[in-house]
């Protein structure tokens, strides 16, 4: 690697985090808020809100890292150019493919960083953010206590808490049991305690009403009480889903056991081989984007208004790319046989910087006859 390939290929790691820890501090703000309100506002700890925003970072990471790559590699080429770094390189004889060498390496330094995080860390993140999400949801406490709010914690039943002091008594509660139609019963009380037993969490009323109607003769009667106590377990979903998230599967299952996945979670191949070659393809796309970027501003030349419609084509291009592997995936799931179309963003991005850097090496292509200086 010569001096200047290892000083521009240092340019572009640095601009690259600095471009990744900034996408991912606003993407990751845009999606925190959202999950604290749903997390505190329903009785969890801010502990549990880090937990599930650092498992959630993996994929987020994903998402942004070939915008990142692409967002360095454009800004750096526009650095060297504004200096007259590349000018004088290619002055001294170096051709635009030549310069791109160091732009390769970046590429497949961020593809390698891409793969670890797609075909490992994210797995093995996603399926314990599935089992703290099943944990949270058998957690009847941290769903009822939520003041202020009619809950609806499972079809047919409706709770209300008026106030929660700072001893965990609640205060004015209303509870709904409408799961049995023909049997509807509506309880009030004054104040109330959530008590942990082996059978699971139950609800213990205090001086309060059991009201009662009867739909065949319509007649609604109720009883007064001191202290009731009234089963909450079955305020949750305790039955774990016994079909994994495909993005949890280890990828050497993915490769190795296809068979096995369709027989007990009942994934079909479709759906299997595309999410095992889009772990891949996202390390391809990260060359591809770092070339882009930077074959789209080599063919620009001196200018008082610098690169800029370099930039626009280069960013159209990403768009361009972007929709066409989302396009594409639905076609593998159809038909397993064609998961070589998830690669095919990857190989028209690097097949056009190839065009690019031809058509940058040779400028006088785009001269008409007879313009030339003599």
């Amino acid at each position: 690697m010569s001096r200047f390939d290892g000083y521009f290929l240092r340019q572009l790691l640095a601009f690259f985090g600095f471009f990744t820890l900034v996408l991912v501090g606003v993407f990751w703000i845009s999606r925190s808020v959202s999950l604290f309100d749903k997390l505190i506002g329903g009785g969890q700890s801010a502990m549990v809100f880090l937990e599930f925003t650092a498992l959630a970072l993996p994929t987020l990471i994903r998402t942004v890292m070939p915008m990142a790559a692409f967002g360095a590699a454009v800004y750096a080429t526009n650095r060297l150019n504004r200096e007259s770094e590349l000018t004088v390189m290619l002055a001294t004889g170096s051709s635009p493919a030549r310069l791109a060498r160091p732009v390769i390496y970046f590429g497949l330094i961020v593809g390698l960083m891409m793969g670890l995080i797609t075909t490992v860390v994210r797995p093995v993140s996603i399926q314990q953010l599935d089992l703290r999400e099943a944990d949270v949801a058998r957690d009847v406490t941290a769903q009822l206590l939520n003041e202020g709010n009619f809950m609806h914690p499972v079809p047919g039943v409706t709770f209300y808490i008026g106030r929660i002091d700072y001893d965990g008594t609640l205060n004015d509660v209303f509870l709904s049991d409408r799961r049995d139609p023909a049997n509807p019963v509506t309880y009030v009380g004054s104040q109330a305690f959530l008590v942990r037993g082996d059978a699971g969490a139950n609800l213990v009323m205090l001086d309060g009403m059991a009201i009662r109607h009867d739909p065949e003769t319509n007649i609604l009667s109720t009883a007064l009480f001191e202290d009731f106590s009234f089963n909450a377990a079955g305020f949750t979903n305790t039955e774990r889903e016994r079909r994994r998230n495909i993005r949890a599967i280890p990828t050497l299952n993915l490769i190795f056991d296809r068979d096995r996945i369709t027989e007990e979670d009942g994934f079909s191949k479709g759906l299997i081989v595309e999410e095992l070659h889009e772990r891949f393809s996202w390390m391809a796309i990260c060359v591809a984007v770092s070339l882009v970027g930077f074959s789209s501003l080599m063919l620009g030349g001196f200018s008082r208004f610098g690169l800029w419609p370099q930039v626009v084509t280069a960013f159209l291009i990403l768009i361009a790319l972007e929709g066409l592997r989302g396009s594409v995936s639905t076609l593998v799931i159809k038909t397993p046989s064609m998961w070589w179309v998830l690669y095919l963003p990857s190989v028209i991005g690097i097949a056009i910087s190839a065009v690019f850097l031809r058509f940058a090496g040779r400028p006088l292509i785009f001269r008409r006859p007879g313009t030339q200086g003599t």
